[in-house]
């Protein structure tokens, strides 16, 4: 009906209407009365309709008399517009999902996480299911998070019963909805419809309930087939009510429903290929076949799996033994695992429904074995001692038994993508990092360390899961994988080891890419738009991994799917595995990709050194965290930050500069910290490079988890003093596929994490400072610097070439190499892949010739070259406004437009098309200023000069490339 809140007889309500806690009733309630016993003002939908006053708290409280009653009519007039407030019957499935998620936020931030943090009652029976999930469940699960796991619980629970019930439905009806054999669920609605809430949590429950009761729940998911979405409504409804609870955490956990097409290609392929390779002439109707969705969600890929079977088998024995098979087969042999509630209170329901819909009604001792678990995490449950609470150790007892004991034949899923896995323990650690029951481990390639800095894509869930899927099959000895994950793993050197290990399990290996990688600005080979089949930025690919025990080496087969997604769904409704243009590839060492790569030509390639190993010491940029804050265009704004910040409070800090939440490695209080013990030195302001020819500053302390959480000191101190460093991108695809490798630059600052597109480029410094710990007052020698370049480097160049050349000239040499667009296209299939290898000449001539072009590069690049002082752009226009507003280019003029009055002019198309680093370097210096005055035009002038120049030379460099390799230097490894 609605929310009355009620403050203290006399509160200012004015200043109560602009609080945050108001804020959040107005939306999340559509019927709200504030009143302060004097006052009472109705709102609607979060606006104010109406408001009387009945009577004068000056009279009560200065005159000490009763008040006489004021507006009598009009108060009874505003509570019965309060009290014949309806929720509306005509919900739409969107507008459901809307109400839905406004009151599971409500719940989860002003009722469960408050009562859990209320130490006067210690939270009661919540905090006993918070205690056992965090013990037993979801180690390091914060009260925050519980919080969110509960409330969702809560609502789909709720929503999930409403949809089993007939006429009249609420909170205390909801506990008879629920399968007596899905222990879990049943107690915590045993608390929830049967218990003594607080009066805070019933109230809210209760209103959740009524928004249930007045929808239309069928015909709401009837929906979601007239609009095409597809066979499973209630997994899109969940979807779309995430979307609107909380995308962050959405995104976060990788919680994207499976589009049905990509379901269903998954499935048919993986009972063909029970046919055809494994002889089980059911396919996943057989006796034999054993079934295992480790990451279940909401049992998209079970139910689709139980409908083939069951339709295999009816098909092929009839109608009579169905309902025996779904309880004979079914019911024992497909398991599932999931380790979120909601999704898992859905699946159950779901599974049940869909039973139903074949013909098979769940008995009270029936149950789909989907439980409650952790996949990547193997020590089971105790005996729990919590009342209510014993079901959780009996799930986690019957998953542990199908993780380490059952065979499985098939497992099959789609697992979350998380970048780096919260699920770190000892179990996943070993299972990536060592030969476990024989599967080779993942960080070691050809017997050898994969010797990666920054190996944490290997950390990554769906790596883990890939990870425990192939484990089971190898202990077994022979299965399918059918997985869809990112992409990422088919062709990134940081997943050479996992490749070379999958084909060691594996004598089959279908893998279908379904490419739509926009953060790689993926197209079609013709160049036209390559779209997603998921709404995520990360290229996925489908994977079928087979062993049949038959063959003793593995062999790879590769095929491609572009275009559109309506495409892309039309071919997969259409075709599976043995319709598919699968070609077989070879995948080598040292990379094993599992992708088609046209290397044969240019395999010397291989024998060069690394720029990495060139340059031994080297890091990535700098990870701030916290660009807002932490990054500014000038001196002074950083310093007027640094002080300030510092000295908020850390909540007010937060939301004045809008620094959203805390994560593990950089937190408000961290960075204060780290400010007010470098004792506000303004000496510690430096420029940063933060794109290519964008300088700005920042207050650099050299702490990690502080004021940045990632400075990298171990390198970036040796950038604070005089020095040279090139800048290298690895994987130059995510450039785009149809421009070259481009991710090469030079600085001589500290260098931003992000200063190419995508990030995580390569600092490598010439010069490394030795610590200058013996300076004192009476002692200003500069502290000493030694060369950063490989001694097997220095030493064979300086016996090969007549010069011993220095080390700037061995860097300059390097530079014109990577700008060589013959370089560049030849290589191209290996710079999509790794950090590029560096060819060294053998001719004298030939490395001077290079080297002095790559030091004219290196001076136009720090915009110090005389080059410049011949400037080949000019600004022009008139007017009082010089504000970066609509930029445009018009070709025929060579004009770049920065507003209606002003504009460059001089500059080629070439010049604003290039780029550097993925970026399109004139483009992207206007775009981050957008709003701002150009207050120098001299420095756009200097980037557009340099860039011309800069083509000249790369034609001048390739020009003499080829005299580079015909007789190179051989480093012997």
């Amino acid at each position: 009906m609605g929310y009355i809140e009620a403050k203290t007889p006399g509160t200012n309500l004015d200043q109560v209407e602009t609080s945050e806690q108001l804020d959040r009733y107005l939306n999340t309630f559509p019927n709200v009365i504030l009143t302060n016993f004097y006052e009472f003002r109705l709102y609607r939908e979060g606006q104010l309709i109406d408001h009387i006053t009945i009577g004068r708290h000056f009279t009560a409280r200065q005159l000490k008399t009763t008040p006489t009653v004021e507006n009598a009519d009009e108060f009874e007039t505003l509570m019965a517009k309060f009290f014949a407030f309806k929720l509306p019957k005509t919900f739409t499935a969107e507008k459901l999902a809307v109400e839905l998620a406004k009151r599971t936020r409500f719940l989860r931030d002003q009722v469960v996480a408050e009562e859990l943090r209320d130490e006067s009652t210690g939270g009661g029976d919540l905090s006993g299911f918070y205690n056992a999930f965090k013990r037993y469940l979801i180690a390091g699960l914060t009260q925050e998070q519980f919080a969110d796991l509960y409330s969702q619980t809560i609502t789909y629970g709720l929503f999930a019963a409403k949809t089993r019930a007939e006429g009249h439905f609420n909170r205390k009806l909801a506990f008879d909805y629920i399968p007596p054999t899905i222990g879990i669920l049943r107690d915590v609605f045993r608390f929830i419809s049967l218990g003594e809430l607080s009066p805070q949590m019933e109230v809210i429950v209760d209103d959740i309930t009524a928004v249930l009761n007045a929808a239309d729940i069928n015909s709401i998911l009837d929906q979601y087939y007239k609009e095409g979405k597809g066979e499973d409504p209630i997994v899109h409804f969940y979807e779309t009510f995430l979307n609107e609870y909380d995308p962050e955490t959405r995104e976060r956990r990788g919680v994207y429903y499976t589009p049905e097409p990509v379901v269903k290609y998954i499935v048919r392929s993986v009972h063909q290929l029970l046919k055809d390779k494994f002889d089980l002439r059911d396919g996943l109707a057989d006796p034999k076949v054993t079934l295992l969705d480790p990451a279940a969600g909401t049992l998209t890929f079970p139910a689709e799996a139980i409908k083939l079977a069951v339709a295999e088998y009816v098909e092929k024995y009839g109608e009579g033994g169905k309902k025996g098979f779904i309880r004979d087969q079914i019911l024992k042999n497909y398991y599932a695992f999931e380790l979120m509630m909601a999704p898992y209170a859905i699946g159950h329901m779901k599974i049940s429904i869909l039973l139903e819909s074949l013909g098979y009604k769940l008995q009270a001792d029936d149950r789909f074995q989907l439980y409650l678990t952790n996949t990547l995490e193997m020590e089971e449950i105790d005996q729990i001692g919590i009342p209510g609470l014993q079901s959780l150790s009996d799930e986690s007892k019957l998953a542990g038994k199908v993780k380490k004991d059952k065979p499985i034949l098939v497992i099959m899923g789609n697992p979350p993508y998380s970048g780096m896995s919260a699920n770190k323990n000892d179990w996943t650690e070993e299972l990536l990092k060592t030969d476990v029951d024989g599967a080779q481990n993942y960080y070691t390639v050809d017997g050898n360390s994969l010797d990666e800095k920054n190996s944490k894509w290997l950390q990554d869930d769906y790596v883990k899961f890939l990870r425990f899927a192939q484990w089971k099959i190898h202990k077994v000895g022979r299965g399918i994988v059918a997985m869809i994950t990112n992409h990422g793993f088919v062709d990134n050197p940081t997943f050479r080891g996992m490749r070379q290990s999958l084909m060691k399990t594996f004598d089959e290996i279908y893998i279908l890419d379904l490419h739509g990688n926009s953060l790689k600005r993926e197209t079609t080979p013709e160049g036209s738009k390559d779209e997603n089949v998921f709404d995520i930025r990360q290229g996925v690919t489908i994977s079928l991994l087979l062993k049949t025990g038959a063959k003793e080496t593995s062999s790879v087969f590769n095929a491609n799917l572009y275009g559109l997604r309506e495409d892309k769904y039309q071919w997969l409704n259409k075709n599976n595995y043995s319709t598919c243009d699968y070609q077989r590839i070879e995948p080598n060492s040292p990379y094993y990709f599992l992708i088609q790569r046209s290397v044969e030509n240019i395999l010397h390639y291989l024998d060069w050194m690394k720029i990495n190993e060139v340059f031994p010491e080297n890091s990535v940029g700098m990870f701030t965290a916290r660009d807002r804050l932490t990054i500014s265009w000038t001196e002074n704004e950083i310093w007027n930050t640094v002080q300030n910040f510092s000295s908020y409070d850390p909540e007010l800090a937060r939301r004045i500069y809008n620094l959203g939440k805390d994560v593990r490695d950089w937190k408000v209080k961290f960075a204060q910290k780290d400010l007010l013990e470098s004792s506000l030195d303004r000496e510690n302001i430096i420029p940063i490079h933060y794109r290519p020819f964008d300088i700005r500053y920042t207050y650099y302390t050299g702490v990690s988890r502080g004021f940045h959480c990632m400075p990298r000191p171990q390198i970036m101190k040796h950038m604070l003093k005089e020095n040279i460093a090139l800048t290298v991108g690895r994987q130059g695809k995510v450039v785009g596929e149809s421009t070259i490798w481009n991710l090469a630059f030079v600085s001589d600052k500290v260098v931003d994490l992000n200063m190419f597109y995508r990030g995580g480029e390569l600092v490598l410094p010439l010069y490394l400072y030795l610590d200058d710990k013996n300076r004192t007052l009476f002692n200003h020698k500069e502290p000493e610097k030694q060369v950063n370049l490989s001694n097997k480097i220095v030493e064979k160049l300086a016996t090969t070439l007549n010069n011993n050349p220095s080390s700037e000239k061995i860097l300059f040499y390097i530079y014109a190499v990577l700008y060589s667009n013959v370089y560049r296209v030849t290589y191209d299939e290996f710079l999509k892949v790794d950090y590029p290898r560096i060819p060294f000449t053998t001719s004298t001539d030939v490395f001077n010739i290079m080297a002095d072009l790559g030091h004219r590069l290196v001076d136009l690049h720090l915009l110090q070259s005389t080059e410049l002082d011949q400037p080949t752009v000019k600004f022009q226009g008139q007017g009082q406004d010089m504000t970066i507003g609509r930029r445009r280019y018009d070709e025929e003029t060579g004009r770049v437009f920065i507003n209606k009055d002003y504009y460059f002019e001089g500059v080629k198309p070439e010049v604003w098309a290039y780029q550097i680093g993925g970026y399109q370097v004139m483009d992207k210096y206007l775009k981050d200023r957008k709003g701002r005055r150009m207050e120098d035009p001299r420095h756009y002038i200097h980037i557009a000069t340099a860039l011309e120049k800069t083509i000249d030379i790369q034609a001048e460099i390739d020009a003499i490339y080829p005299e580079v390799e015909k007789d190179l230097i051989e480093f012997l490894m």
